[in-house]
């Protein structure tokens, strides 16, 4: 799957309020709610558990929380840029303003972990990460993630 093909525009917010890791997570599970007929609380729970289990900040400033969701027919994701870089008890003890979220059907382990890594593996970029932190739109955001090499390895 190609990150272009989970990831619709209107779920991505360039210029996303930052706070609490709670409140970063809390506006992922609002556009869920609004951009895939998701219940937010339901969401932002299911966030909440993953990073009960450990931080998803990945280093470099990026997090990938994830979580599984009944509901949910196929991934979605979510990217926010956040203007104020929050605490995410990252790797790196770095703070996030790059964060996209992936949502996956319950039962759908291995495409989940796939497509997790495929996410983390573009984020690494430090290009690509310099690139997302410039673009001014949401448009901008979506042809950068949506650019991603096809490729059938994970």
């Amino acid at each position: 799957m190609n990150i272009g093909d989970l990831l619709d525009p209107r779920a991505i917010a360039p210029r996303a309020g930052g706070g609490g890791k709670r409140q970063v997570l809390s506006a992922v599970a609002d556009i869920a709610a609004r951009n895939f007929g998701l219940d937010a609380e339901r969401v932002l729970d299911a966030l909440l558990e993953r990073e009960a289990a450990g931080s998803t900040g990945v280093g470099h400033g990026v997090a990938v929380p994830h979580a599984r969701l009944p509901g949910l027919t196929r991934m979605r994701g979510v990217f926010l840029r956040l203007e104020q870089p929050t605490a995410f008890e990252s790797v790196d003890d770095q703070p996030v303003d790059l964060v996209f979220a992936l949502l996956a059907p319950v039962g759908s382990d291995s495409e989940h972990l796939r497509t997790l890594a495929r996410v983390s593996r573009l984020l690494r970029k430090g290009d690509v990460r310099q690139q997302l932190r410039q673009a001014r739109t949401g448009e901008a955001i979506y042809a950068l993630l949506a650019r991603e090499p096809q490729s059938t390895a994970a």
